[in-house]
């Protein structure tokens, strides 16, 4: 809810315009998000935090997979393989036991699929309404705050046996809960933002970043343990980060080279084969677009 008024405020004061959004769509995709920020948090809470960090791991893998079936996204053997490094060096940076449930089992895999699609449609809504992550997040912010405030107490007082209603909040408590909002709308926004803007996979590589980054501030700040497999982890989850970049910035590069062909080539092209076809004259050469091919018309 903060998230919402602080960019409402931001509305009024004309820093974005609001657009509106097919209301069944944005409603579905509200509920869906704040959904799976329940189940993460379940999850966490009836799992290990071995088992969690499987899970964080489980979602990248399972991203590639629902993009390659429902999208027809295809990914190349060179960025399966960098997701493959890093995912190996954050498991052994952050996984450390793997004790399993049944109820957290199904929570975790409840987890990963509504994030999966969740982030998917971040992605997909962005571009095929062609709305910006500000405008998104403005409209379905509501629906998210609506799911967690009608299932969060309930769930938490059945867990607990505890109301958080009839909790006593003292100043330093409540100090720390607008520290909270205050961060939230930033974590809101730059998520929103990141997928937007590049894709769910690249996200979901910029969290396993920010895992060893946690790490790595443990030991220096806090001087949480370290041990030597952490390091070897972490070192081995940069470089596949490093190697998911190069190569999705090569074939970003590839990409934009093939689909944009020079127009001084074209016409030369369409004039060489003009000449040859000088006999029949009813037919021509043109350079396809969509099919990235010449095409006789």
């Amino acid at each position: 809810m903060v998230t919402f008024c602080t960019l409402h405020v931001a509305q009024r004061l004309h820093f974005f315009e609001p657009k509106a959004i097919d209301g069944q769509t944005v409603i579905l995709f509200g509920l869906l998000n704040g959904t799976s920020i329940g189940l993460l948090n379940l999850s966490l809470g009836f799992n290990s935090i071995g088992f969690y960090q499987m899970t964080k791991l489980a979602i990248i893998p399972f991203t590639v997979l629902l993009e390659t079936i429902f999208l027809k996204k295809r990914f190349s053997e060179s960025i399966k393989l960098s997701l493959l490094v890093l995912l190996l060096g954050v498991g052994i940076a952050s996984v450390t036991d793997l004790k399993l449930n049944l109820l957290g089992s199904i929570l975790s895999g409840l987890a990963i699929a509504t994030t999966c699609v969740g982030q998917i449609l971040t992605n997909t809504i962005q571009k095929r309404l062609k709305v910006s992550s500000t405008q998104l997040l403005y409209q379905s912010a509501p629906y998210q705050a609506a799911i967690l405030f009608a299932t969060g107490p309930f769930v938490d007082q059945q867990l607990t046996n505890r109301s958080v209603f009839a909790h006593k909040y003292s100043a330093p408590v409540l100090g720390f809960i607008v520290l909270s909002c205050l961060i939230a709308v930033s974590v809101n926004f730059s998520t929103f933002l990141v997928i937007g803007t590049t894709s769910p996979v690249t996200y979901q590589v910029l969290g396993h970043l920010k895992t060893c980054l946690v790490l790595s501030f443990g030991y220096t700040l806090l001087h949480d343990p370290f041990t030597l497999r952490n390091i070897l982890g972490i070192l081995i989850a940069i470089f596949g980060m490093a190697l998911y970049s190069y190569f999705s910035v090569r074939e970003s590069k590839k990409k934009s080279t093939n689909d944009a062909l020079p127009v001084s080539q074209i016409r030369r092209l369409n004039h060489f084969w003009q000449r040859k076809t000088a006999a029949t004259p009813k037919k021509q050469m043109v350079y396809h677009t969509t099919a990235k091919a010449f095409v006789v018309v």
